[in-house]
């Protein structure tokens, strides 16, 4: 079942959205070469707290911190802890807030540093990979163009998709329906309906797109050791396409 959103829900949701979008803005100084993952989470977790608002992820069905910070070859769900961060890496913080009753979602690959040649590319394709996902969207289309248009991007640069992840539905419950693939076919999935609201979120590799999943049950790494990158916004659909709730006033890229 999706749950399309009425106009005053897209508001609040607006707040949470444009929050956690704060959130990302507010950190970006902190992420620097000798800063832990740990200390990054402890900032995201105050300043979410000081706004009135709860870090989703936190006790998420036993998760144990408040943000998600991916390094390197993590794809996604990497646990904050006192891994420090090295000059060249990359590092996702995937940031979730739920201030009234919704959820508000997005997430974005920081360089640590200067990036390395390789990784740059890989990152700024990611970044472009959303957007073609958003730039597919029409009312009345189909979810699956979102994941053909990515996939299409993607590929023919020499990257991979991560299949195992996707996008999602969002409101009052973190996850809902639909399911927003990264790849697909043109015409598959289901209608594109004014009032949904989902998040798309490509993970992007830069070798082989298979993973495994470590020890700790949540972190997901690729299988090859290759560089991962990530983008994600939560999008509303509205009578003249999609609505970026979680991109700030003014801003034309991320």
């Amino acid at each position: 079942m999706i749950n399309l959103k009425t106009d005053e829900e897209v508001e609040i949701m607006r707040e949470s959205c444009r929050l956690a979008a704060e959130v990302l803005l507010m950190i970006d100084p902190y992420v620097k070469p000798g800063v832990t993952t740990g200390k990054l989470n402890d900032i995201c977790h105050d300043f979410i707290l000081s706004h009135g608002a709860i870090p989703s992820p936190l006790n998420y069905r036993g998760f144990p911190k408040s943000i998600c910070s991916s390094v390197n070859d993590e794809i996604c769900h990497g646990i904050p802890s006192d891994r420090k961060l090295r000059n060249g890496d990359i590092v996702n913080l995937d940031i979730t807030t739920y201030f009234k009753e919704f959820h508000g979602d997005t997430s974005r690959t920081f360089y640590v540093g200067s990036p390395r040649a390789k990784t740059g590319k890989l990152v700024e394709t990611c970044r472009e990979a959303l957007q073609r996902g958003i730039d597919a969207i029409r009312l009345g289309g189909k979810t699956g163009d979102i994941g053909h248009a990515i996939q299409k991007f993607v590929e023919p640069r020499g990257y991979s998709v991560v299949r195992e992840f996707c996008g999602h539905g969002i409101g009052k419950n973190f996850h809902e329906e639909p399911q927003i693939l990264h790849f697909g076919n043109p015409g598959d999935g289901v209608k594109i309906q004014k009032g949904m609201v989902f998040t798309i979120e490509p993970m992007i590799n830069l070798g082989g797109p298979d993973l495994r999943i470590l020890p700790d049950q949540w972190t997901a790494v690729t299988q090859d050791g290759s560089f991962s990158a990530q983008f994600e916004h939560t999008i509303h659909i509205t009578d003249n396409g999609p609505d970026i709730l979680t991109r700030l006033n003014g801003q034309t890229q991320f």
